[in-house]
């Protein structure tokens, strides 16, 4: 399993709008060999901005790599700035390859 992870600062007070664009935009992975899945989460909050976290699930880092490369990326990732205006800067990106001898674990507690 491959794990593709981003942080974005939204800034305070545009958290609403930002959620609506999220909803609203096109999805750009159906169908995409190796998906599993997308979530987002709302993080820290505070006087200058709240922190969103969204990360995709793939069946390997390969799978992600591709989708980069792909044409529906590609236009999906085109004009990333139409909101620009509700972050203070890019998103921070993290890649984590997952370890197989503990895909599926959990832990009771």
């Amino acid at each position: 399993m491959y794990l593709a992870l981003s942080r974005l600062k939204v800034i305070t007070g545009k958290e609403a709008e930002f959620e609506a664009a999220w909803k609203n935009r096109k999805p750009n992975t159906h169908g995409v060999k190796g998906f599993k899945k997308f979530n987002l989460f709302i993080g820290n909050i505070n006087k200058e901005f709240s922190i969103y976290i969204f990360h995709s699930e793939w069946n390997s880092e390969n799978d992600f790599i591709n989708w980069t490369k792909s044409d529906i990326f590609q236009v999906a990732h085109k004009n990333p700035t139409p909101q620009g205006n509700l972050y203070l800067g890019p998103p921070d990106f993290d890649g984590y390859v997952g370890l197989p001898e503990f895909e599926g674990f959990k832990v009771v507690i």
